[in-house]
């Protein structure tokens, strides 16, 4: 594997990185984009909703995404590069993110003509934002477990049922959902994949749920005789199941947390500085093995992302890498956050900066927002059962 960019892709590095350094609003620089993934109010949302249009207005948005449908249809190494650059620049997940990652690639797909006119154009410049409603109270892993219906009449579905989790539905425009069109059918038939146009719909109604730090990402979102037009149906009727599966597959890109190795090397530099029995922590020798120990993990996550890129490039279908880092990055977050309570002590539980820790905040919203992703995205469980059935042969 050659680990070295070409002169190409370094020269294409440097337009990035330049048109960041020279437009990137400073105010909206965040230290970890997933935790903060959704605008903590509405004031910050305008802000960042105004920095996507900008991002788009000079093709940086939906960079992968065709030329037919407002993207420079750059290759995967454009947009690993990119996205590295991004993060780098401490820059936000976007408010149109569910769009731009989720929904648009899956309505190239499997949309009609009619449909991508109507909604791709307005994804990149985040016009719309949109949301996702898979899950319910009793299908959260076992997806196919849905229960919500859409029952056919004349021109229209009518929806009734419940959703959970729903990230951003709170400013959302429009959701995407999985509905059972035939009860009667089995459990992955007889699903259908709808679009809801309007969000402030009669008998739609949006309920906060509220994590224990502070955190408004989540909703629970609630469907009383909904109706939509028979035409805002994605793919063929009682065939969502597919449809689904395309857009989790977009998903698991994204899931799983992430920033480890950047977490890790702060928390080296904050080792220095704090004080455990009388002494600098980082004079302690648990305390250096456990912060090499967490870059060497990271280091092993790095190489498997690129074994799974090179998977992509050679255009092999793919494999257990997803799951993989999924499973790893979950449970490497959770480890991090519990070391740094440790190093920390009462500084890991201060929501206010201080003089010895100024991103103090920071450390305790790790402590408490790191569990979550052993869930979201996929459970750890899950995926152990996917590596040890489908890879391992293991025994259900």
């Amino acid at each position: 594997m050659d680990f070295e960019y070409t002169p190409e892709q370094e020269a294409f590095r440097g337009k990035v990185r330049a048109w960041l350094t020279e437009n990137f609003p400073p105010e909206l620089a965040i230290d970890d984009p997933m935790d903060d993934r959704i605008a903590p109010n509405r004031q910050i949302l305008e802000k960042r909703r105004a920095w996507q249009q900008k991002l788009a207005a000079a093709g940086w948005a939906g960079l992968s995404w065709p030329k037919e449908y407002g993207g420079r249809a750059a290759n995967l190494l454009e947009q690993v590069i990119f996205d590295e650059e991004y993060f780098r620049a401490r820059a936000p997940i976007l408010p149109g993110y569910s769009g731009i990652s989720l929904f648009g690639p899956t309505l190239m797909q499997w949309g009609t003509e009619e449909q991508k006119k109507a909604y791709l154009p307005r994804i990149l410049t985040a016009d719309d934002i949109w949301c996702q409603g898979y899950s319910e109270p009793g299908a959260g892993s076992d997806l196919a477990g849905l229960q919500t219906r859409a029952e056919l009449q004349g021109d229209y579905f009518i929806i009734n049922g419940q959703k959970v989790w729903t990230s951003g539905a709170q400013y959302a425009d429009k959701i995407f959902l999985l509905a059972r069109t035939d009860p009667d059918a089995p459990k992955h038939k007889g699903i259908s994949y709808l679009i809801v146009d309007d969000m402030h719909s009669p008998g739609i109604e949006v309920r906060p749920l509220i994590t224990m730090n502070g955190h408004h990402h989540f909703n629970e979102v609630f469907f009383d005789n909904v109706r939509i037009p028979k035409g805002n149906l994605v793919g063929p009727l009682n065939e969502g199941w597919k449809v689904a599966v395309t857009t989790l597959a977009f998903e698991r890109g994204i899931a799983g947390g992430g920033g480890h190795a950047a977490q890790v090397r702060r928390l080296a530099e904050l080792a220095r500085r704090v004080e455990i029995g009388g002494r600098p922590a980082w004079d302690h020798e648990w305390v250096r093995q456990e912060l090499a120990r967490f870059l060497i993990e990271c280091e092993a996550a790095k190489y498997t992302r690129l074994r799974s890129l090179t998977r992509l490039l050679k255009g092999l279908p793919p494999g257990p890498e997803g799951s993989t880092l999924k499973l790893v990055g979950s449970e490497l977050g959770v480890r991090i956050a519990g070391f740094a309570s440790e190093l920390l002590g009462a500084y890991a539980i201060m929501g206010e900066p201080t003089a010895l820790v100024p991103d103090a905040p920071r450390w305790q919203n790790r402590l408490l927002s790191s569990r979550q992703y052993t869930i979201a995205g996929g459970t750890s469980e899950i995926q152990r059962n996917i590596l040890g059935e489908r890879q391992l042969g293991l025994p259900k």
